[in-house]
């Protein structure tokens, strides 16, 4: 009877962790790492004057991520998939349901072979991100492309553009207004300045928001009137943008990035390439001229970092949302007014974490099963002296 109720015992001590690690490892450990952000506060979001002298009322809680990567039928192994693609859905459901922002943007790369996957893998891969990234009504979810979506600049047609943009039912380069406060979005793949179609096509368009903002402003200045050259252009809130694109602006390299999302330091200092890792001169001269945006967000780079172009530009680059790409994924919580913004960086569970704790349930149920054999064997050992002896006595 004993030895029945040890065993017993082990089995239930022996599911009761594997069990407490598992459901704390890919469940719990979320909220309360998530329940540490907040969302930033703008001081006049509340009771301050909006851009036309009229109270704001409120501002735009926008989530930002970037760099999902979610692992193809050809480069992705089928555990990692599983193992990758569970953790940002959980990460992501948790932040939607503790937070609620109100719009979300993901910054390209959203799938790691859209590049080259065959119609039936990208379905595959499409049906998956739905999953993976469901949201109520209440949340608005707006996607940019990548390199990694359509192909670089090399490789990119567009059969593949057309089926990113048919998916997510937006063309890549357009403005997304909400609250008053003009999100500018950037197909900057098409960015090379050579003169390709898609190029000619993006630039074009470009020019033409370029000109419905600039004149937006104008008639806002002149008292709601048209200004000259601004027929028919379209009219928008009358402030600068924020400027959202995959590819960050020009920049040497990273040596100038702190931060504990910052590239390692042995990466810091090797110099971008242009057109590649970072957009050109000339492109990234161009935008800023066109559209003077109080804010660039940015990705690609996979890692963390601040600069200010032209002493008067912010841009931050937001590291990339998947374990597979960082020890420590994050995303940023931004307050956005017609007038003001403030952002706050929200971590996600580190993976090494994760990792620790599963060894040390793993090391636990170790020493757990060797001090159950000791003890059955002390046990056996007792019983035979016992009988032994009463062998011997008769």
């Amino acid at each position: 009877m004993p030895r029945f109720s040890a065993k017993w015992m082990v089995a239930v001590l022996l599911i009761v962790m594997v069990g407490g690690a598992f459901f704390f490892c890919e469940y719990l450990i979320y909220f309360p790492t998530i329940l540490k952000c907040a969302w930033p506060k703008i001081s006049h979001a509340r009771g301050g004057e909006g851009i036309d002298g009229q109270p704001v009322d409120s501002t735009v809680r926008a989530m930002v991520l970037s760099d999902t990567h979610l692992l193809g039928a050809v480069g992705g192994h089928w555990f990692d998939k599983l193992r990758r693609e569970w953790q940002m859905e959980r990460a992501f459901q948790t932040a939607l349901w503790l937070l609620r922002p109100e719009i979300v943007f993901i910054l390209g790369d959203i799938f790691d072979e859209g590049k080259w996957s065959s119609q039936k893998h990208w379905e595959d891969d499409v049906r998956r991100f739905h999953r993976m990234f469901r949201h109520s009504t209440d949340t608005e979810l707006v996607v940019l492309v990548g390199n990694h979506d359509i192909g670089f600049h090399y490789e990119m047609d567009w059969f593949k553009l057309q089926r990113f943009e048919k998916v997510f039912n937006a063309s890549s380069t357009r403005i997304v207004t909400k609250k008053g406060v003009n999100f500018l979005l950037v197909n900057s793949v098409a960015l090379h300045g050579d003169g390709c179609p898609i190029c000619q096509s993006v630039e074009k368009e470009l020019i033409k928001l370029s000109r419905d903002l600039n004149c937006s402003l104008q008639n806002s200045q002149s008292g709601g009137g048209v200004t000259d050259g601004c027929e028919g252009s379209q009219l928008y809130p009358p402030t600068p943008p924020i400027m959202l694109q995959h590819y960050p602006l020009y920049r040497v390299s990273d040596a100038g990035c702190t931060g504990q999302d910052a590239a390692p330091p042995e990466e810091r200092h090797l110099l971008f390439r242009e057109k590649y890792d970072v957009l050109s001169k000339e492109a990234s001269q161009r935008l800023l001229q066109w559209f003077k945006p109080r804010l660039i967000l940015s990705g690609h780079t996979h890692s963390g970092c601040e600069v200010l172009h032209d002493n008067k530009y912010p841009e931050v680059s937001v590291p990339s949302f998947s374990w597979r790409n960082r020890n420590n994924p994050s995303f940023i919580l931004a307050s956005v007014s017609p007038s003001s913004y403030t952002m706050s960086k929200c971590f996600m569970p580190e993976e090494s974490t994760v990792i620790g704790v599963y060894c040390s349930a793993g090391a636990c149920l170790l020493l757990l099963f060797l001090a159950h054999c000791l003890w059955m064997k002390g046990l056996l050992q007792c019983l035979s002296l016992c009988l032994l002896g009463k062998h011997k006595s008769l």
